[in-house]
Order: C-alpha cells, then sequence, then structure tokens
C-alpha cells in the first residue's frame, strides 16, 4: 500500500474505534432497559407504542415465538411495501407523476428492503415517488436494521444467561433498537449531511440551463407517439441537441443516513453514493464509511460488555479487522497497479507496464483510488449496498476483493446485527476444531457446544453458497439469465456470480454490466434475497435458546480462552478457509481467469 492508502486506512480505523466505544455503552444499557440521560425524553413514546400494540413489554418469549414474531412481522412489511409500490401512481408526494412499478420489480424491491440487502434494479429518480421512497424504502432501512440488531442481542443473550428458556421479546427489541439508536444517530447524521450541501425538499424536479449543449440520438416518435422503426424493426434515431438538464430533487439526506447507519445501502439516485446530492464532499464520503461500521462495530462491545467479559469483544474486533485490512491491501494494490494490458496497446507511454494514475475507469474522480477503495471495502465488508464507484469496472483482481469479502458470508463488521451472530457461528465452529484437536468437549463464554448448535451453524453457513452457486448456476444455462450478459467471457460470469453473491449475503451492491431487471433476475435475486437472510436468522435463534438453556461452566486449565491472539487467528483462519472454500472454483472461472486472460501478452 501507498502511504496515502495505509493513513486513510489508520485514520478511520482509528476514528472508527473512538466513536464505537462509547456507542456501544449506550446500545448495551438501552438494550437491559436502562434508559437514561437524554433518551429518557423518549420513554414516553416507548410506553406508548407498548399500549397501542398491545405489548406486554416485561413478558419474554422463547426463540419459537421471537422467531414466529421476527417472521411475520418482516412478511407483514414485505407486503404493505410490495402494495405501495403497486399504487404509488395514484397516491400525493408524486411531483413527477411516476407510475405503478411492475409486479416483478416491486416483489423484488419489497423483498431487498425487508431483507436489509437494497438491491435495486432500478433507477431511483425515474421509478419511486417521495412517497415510497419515504414511507416505504425510507422506514424498511429502520425497521430491516432494528431486525438484524434484535436478533444479535437474543444470540448474545443466549450466551450471558444460564438456565433460561426465553431470549427476550422481539417486540421490546425492536422498539428499542428503533427508537432509541437508529433514530437518534440517523437524525444527527441527516443534519450534518444537509450542512455539507446534501439535499432535503419535496420540490418537484428542476430544469436548469447547461454550461455547454449536448448532442445525443434518440428514437424518433411518429405524431401518436410511438417510436417509428425502419424496415428491419430498429428504432429510427434522430440527432437531438439540448441547453438544459434536469435535477432530479427530493428527500435525499435523511434516507441517506438510515441507508448507511443501517449498513442498508440503496440509494436515493441510480448513482447511489457516487452522486454529488447524495455524497457532495470528501467528508461525506469519509462520514457515510464510518456510518457503515459504527453500529457493528460497537455491537462487537456490546457482546463483551453483555457476557460479562469485554476482552471477547476485543478479540471478536481483532479478527475482524485482520481480515478487512488485508482485503483492502490487496484490493487497492490492484487498483494502483491499474489493467496491466493496456499498455501492450500503446495507450500508457511509460517505461513501465502499469497505468501513469492506475485504474481510474469508474472510480470518482473527487475522492481518487485509495478513498474509492476503501469506499469499496467497507461496504462489501457489511452487508451495505451502497457504492461510490463502478464496481464492473474493477481490475479482475480488484473485482475478486469484494465479490470474496460478501462470500465470506458478510462478517467482516458485516451487516447491523448480522455481522456479529455470523462471526459467532464461525467462533462456535473455531472451538468446536480446536477442541476435536484436542479430544475435549468444545466450549465458548462457558457453554458446552453440542450437536444440535453444530447443527445449527453449519445450517447457517451452508445456506448462502447453496443459494449463491445454484443460483449462479441456472442464470448460466438459461436464456432468460444468459441474456443480461453484457460482458461474455469470465468477465460476464463474475457478474452473474457477484449479483448472487450479493443477493444471497444481503449486500445489495452489483457490478453493474448486467441487465438483471427482468422477471427472470428480479424473481431469482429476490429468492436468493429472502432464504438468505431468515434461513440464517431462524438457526442463529435456535442456537440462542438452546444456548439460554445450559448451564454456565467454570473455566479450566484446559478450557481454550477465547480471548486472547491465539483463538483470533484460529478465528480468522476458520472464516477463511470453511467461508472461502466453497467458491474457490467458481473465482478460478471468473475474476483469476479474467485476470490471467489480462496480464497474458498482447499478441
Amino acid at each position: 500500500m501507498t502511504s496515502d492508502a495505509m493513513f486513510q486506512l489508520g485514520l478511520f480505523l482509528l476514528v472508527l474505534l473512538l466513536l464505537s466505544w462509547p456507542l456501544a455503552a449506550v446500545m448495551t444499557k438501552v438494550m437491559r432497559g436502562e434508559i437514561n440521560g437524554p433518551l429518557r425524553i423518549l420513554k414516553p413514546i416507548e410506553n406508548g407504542i407498548y399500549r397501542l400494540a398491545g405489548i406486554q413489554s416485561s413478558q419474554e418469549t422463547g426463540w419459537k415465538s421471537y422467531a414466529f414474531s421476527l417472521l411475520l412481522f418482516n412478511f407483514v412489511g414485505g407486503a404493505a411495501l410490495y402494495l405501495l409500490q403497486r399504487v404509488q401512481g395514484g397516491l400525493p408526494f408524486n411531483p413527477q407523476a411516476l407510475g405503478a412499478i411492475s409486479p416483478d420489480s416491486a416483489l423484488n424491491t419489497a423483498i431487498s428492503f425487508v431483507t436489509n440487502t437494497n438491491w435495486q434494479g432500478y433507477g431511483g429518480e425515474t421509478t419511486m415517488s417521495y412517497l415510497t421512497q419515504m414511507l416505504g424504502l425510507t422506514v424498511q432501512n429502520f425497521l430491516s436494521a432494528a431486525t438484524g440488531i434484535a436478533v444479535v442481542i437474543a444470540l448474545i443473550r443466549g450466551f450471558a444467561r444460564h438456565s433460561a428458556s426465553t431470549v427476550g421479546n422481539f417486540w421490546v427489541d425492536m422498539t428499542r433498537s428503533t427508537l432509541y439508536i437508529l433514530l437518534p444517530l440517523a437524525l444527527l447524521l441527516s443534519l450534518v449531511f444537509v450542512g455539507q450541501g446534501m439535499i432535503q425538499n419535496l420540490s418537484a424536479y428542476k430544469e436548469v440551463q447547461t454550461v455547454q449543449a449536448s448532442s445525443f440520438q434518440q428514437p424518433k416518435h411518429d405524431a401518436q407517439g410511438e417510436i417509428i422503426k425502419d424496415a428491419k424493426g430498429a428504432p429510427v434515431l434522430e440527432d437531438v441537441v439540448s441547453h438544459t438538464q434536469t435535477l432530479a430533487m427530493g428527500p435525499v439526506a435523511s434516507q441517506e443516513a438510515i441507508k448507511l447507519l443501517g449498513t442498508n445501502g440503496g440509494g436515493f439516485f441510480n448513482a447511489n453514493s457516487a452522486h454529488p446530492f447524495e455524497n457532495p464532499t470528501p467528508l461525506t464520503n469519509f462520514l457515510q464509511m464510518l456510518a457503515i461500521f459504527i453500529i457493528p462495530a460497537a455491537l462487537c462491545f456490546v457482546f463483551g460488555r453483555m457476557v460479562g467479559d469485554r476482552r471477547q469483544g476485543w478479540a471478536i474486533i481483532a479478527a475482524m479487522s485482520l481480515i478487512f485490512v488485508a482485503m483492502y491491501a490487496v484490493l487497492v494494490y490492484a487498483e494502483q497497479k491499474g489493467t496491466t494490458g493496456l499498455a501492450g496497446l500503446g495507450v500508457d507511454q511509460m517505461a513501465s507496464v502499469t497505468q501513469a494514475g492506475g485504474n481510474m475507469e469508474g472510480k470518482e474522480a473527487r475522492f481518487g483510488i485509495t478513498a474509492t477503495s476503501l469506499f469499496i471495502a467497507v461496504t462489501t465488508s457489511a452487508s451495505c449496498g451502497a457504492v461510490n464507484a463502478m464496481h464492473d469496472s474493477l481490475t479482475p483482481l480488484g473485482g475478486l476483493v469484494p465479490t470474496a469479502l460478501m462470500q465470506l458470508g458478510e462478517v467482516v463488521f458485516g451487516g447491523v446485527g448480522s455481522g456479529l451472530y455470523g462471526m459467532l457461528v464461525f467462533a462456535i465452529l473455531a472451538v468446536f476444531i480446536a477442541g476435536l484437536m484436542v479430544g475435549r468437549t468444545p466450549e465458548y463464554l462457558g457453554k458446552k457446544i453440542e450437536i444440535f448448535e453444530m447443527k445449527m451453524s453449519a445450517l447457517t453457513i451452508l445456506v448462502t453458497p447453496i443459494l449463491v452457486l445454484t443460483g449462479t448456476a441456472i442464470a448460466l444455462m438459461v436464456t432468460d439469465g444468459t441474456a443480461g450478459i453484457l460482458n461474455p467471457g469470465a468477465h460476464g460470469l463474475s457478474e452473474v456470480l457477484y449479483a448472487f453473491t450479493s443477493a444471497a449475503n444481503n449486500n445489495g451492491s452489483a457490478f453493474a454490466g448486467l441487465s438483471a431487471n427482468t422477471p427472470f433476475y428480479n424473481v431469482m435475486l429476490g429468492i436468493a434475497m429472502w432464504f438468505g437472510r431468515f434461513l440464517i436468522i431462524v438457526p442463529v435463534l435456535a442456537m440462542a435458546g438452546s444456548l439460554a438453556a445450559k448451564k454456565r461452566l467454570s473455566a479450566t486449565g484446559g478450557t481454550l480462552p477465547t480471548h486472547g491472539p491465539l483463538f483470533v487467528v484460529l478465528l480468522v483462519g476458520t472464516v477463511l478457509l470453511v467461508g472461502a472454500l466453497n467458491y474457490v472454483p467458481a473465482l478460478a472461472l471468473g475474476p483469476v481467469a479474467e485476470h490471467l486472460q489480462m496480464i497474458a501478452p498482447v499478441k
């Protein structure tokens, strides 16, 4: 890495730790019900919600009832979002008179935002009304993030409690996560964003005069408004010169804040965080990266506090940070090295075989390669689909990094809640492997890891590879799947693999070289998103219930310490080996093959 890359990485991690530590203290008290300080003014609202919904806040449930409530709540939320999209044309706050969303796209979007994936096969400014953006997408940004927090808190309670039959109350955990954590942070961050120039309004789109005229071609229409076609059925094009440009408006800052804090990623605009109205300055770019990681990082410290051993949280965050730093180093090296094949074509006249400024294709010129690469590593480490660059334009090895980060199971910080409970599943697997090595019954935090926990762990780890590889295989075998590939060969395979990897791991970013807004991809990716979310949550909650019921064992001389460097190395090794081995053949046919093609001598 260059000195600039190391400085940006070091500064980012330092500020992240300084902010996430005090946030963890607040979050721990909130999830324990210890509401004090300025947050007490929200207590009447919390109690009012319980009375209105008929919730007994003091009544906890077992994991089955907890899981049923969670699934029911998310199903109803998805149905409501689907309906809102289908009727948005007749609803208010729609100054551009945008019509109803097609059934397959509405289904995909509803599943996407409910599952915290926020995959978008559409352009937000040309598809969604302000009401749909606010009442539908922004609301689900809060609720899907709160769902993740609720699940990880239930799992932490499983470790912290002993001989217990309950793991908490889903409705209470959801309410407190939203009201005391997500809402205040989102309000604060949105105000900072507005101060930096991010737009927040309900105005109609603005027509402005451009400094320079632009020339382009568009299909020609007849008097009835139909496209005129030639003898071969192709549209007849006409030259157009425009002196104006339409600027999309809308309530951007409010959605942008929770999009990042909740590791959602759904952009108000099609260009997402590369759009100057969504990411206007280098400061907002830095704050957006911090917002993506701050709650996942804080939850690691919450884990240590709630189980009574803060070293456990430090061990988890150390393992996450080691993987993150290594992956970022590979990514920034690949992008700074550039597309070496261009040198053989005479594009670069330097003596070396690298491009002068590295691979700037698809990058945000305002931020450069290092800041853009850091954003890419952050957003694909977390289950956040926010992007400030075109991932499809990364070098082959550069594109391999975000793909691999997602394929690890989104456990390197990961999504809000989902990253930590995914890493804890790997921690359970790590102590099981260690137990096999020395012939002892594995234990983690004083709880025996037995056959039930291992079955649930195996199910959790295998769900996403099955969804990713099966979905990719089907897409490459059927015409509806291959028709969306814009770049044939190894890169085309990488585009499809990336799409299903992003969907099943609930990330939401895209290579963007794949035409995925079709009935085939909308349905297939929707299936991957739904099962990739809830076929993991249910086993995790089952483990929470099983662990809570166990007695806590005292540590002995033969107990593996799970807070030291040895365990951190074991955990990192488990994540890399178990999380990545499933995908090695697919990666070899995609980004690895493309890299070999790129460095091959030009004939």
